[in-house]
């Protein structure tokens, strides 16, 4: 039998290794943001959505936007006072907790609170996320199901038959209730009856904005931003991509 062409020994000690060298490119990215950019937001991300995200990201393509890896941008940016490359970032990175990212932006304050807190987007729900209305179906001939995909239907959970080529409940389902996690099958049958249950947000926990630290969320932190965001004008400072 002839050896096949797949059948190669590969030497291990011929590969490099290229994480220390992403992670120091990293670090050198999130530091050259910083010299461009005035402003940096700290945001988390609700029912995160990889092809939303990037919705966003063509959005703010005049900005820089950093994802993941916390523990590097901490690096970069400084842990506490003594190794922070500019005044007072220590305090934002002390915020880089769980899922979150960094928006570096020459926008104003305002401009992007504005747009963070009206921009979400609908999906449909995963296994595991929580169910936001009660989807019930009542007793009869679901049309828009084509005849072939019955048999699914019953393997999802769903009291289906066949009746003269048409897809028919034969009983009274709910699917999911106000606050049930959701399984798997729920999941799918929610997806193959169009009901988008999920919302894709980001909500920004804090700003460092040239040299001064602001937290959101606290009524002191809320009047704060509020009295600088009435000081800011409303022109819009374009800046190069980084």
């Amino acid at each position: 039998m002839p050896r096949s062409k797949r059948d190669k020994k590969i030497s291990l000690t011929k590969t490099s290794k290229k994480g220390l060298q992403l992670k120091q490119q990293l670090v050198e990215q999130v530091r050259e943001a910083v010299e461009k950019c005035p402003n940096i937001f700290v945001f988390d991300v609700q029912n995160m959505r990889n092809s939303k995200l990037k919705d966003v990201r063509i959005h703010w393509r005049t900005s820089r936007m950093f994802f993941g890896k916390n523990k590097i941008m901490q690096l970069a940016l400084g842990k506490g006072p003594e190794d922070e490359i500019k005044d007072n970032l220590s305090k934002l990175t002390a915020e880089m907790k769980g899922q979150c990212g960094l928006l570096f932006t020459s926008k104003s304050v305002k401009e992007v609170r504005e747009w963070f807190r009206t921009f979400e987007a609908e999906d449909y729900s995963r296994s595991g996320s929580v169910a936001s209305e009660t989807v019930h179906l009542p007793e009869g001939p679901l049309p828009d199901f084509p005849h072939s995909i019955e048999p699914h239907l019953r393997q999802l959970g769903l009291p289906t038959s066949l009746q003269k080529g048409v897809v028919t409940l034969i009983k009274d389902h709910t699917v999911c209730n106000v606050g049930d996690v959701l399984n798997p099958e729920q999941a799918k049958i929610l997806k193959l009856l169009g009901k988008k249950l999920s919302i894709f947000k980001m909500k920004l926990r804090c700003v460092w904005s040239k040299g001064e630290f602001k937290k959101f969320g606290s009524k002191k932190a809320k009047k704060e931003v509020a009295a600088k965001d009435n000081s800011e004008s409303n022109v819009d400072v374009d800046m190069a991509e980084v």
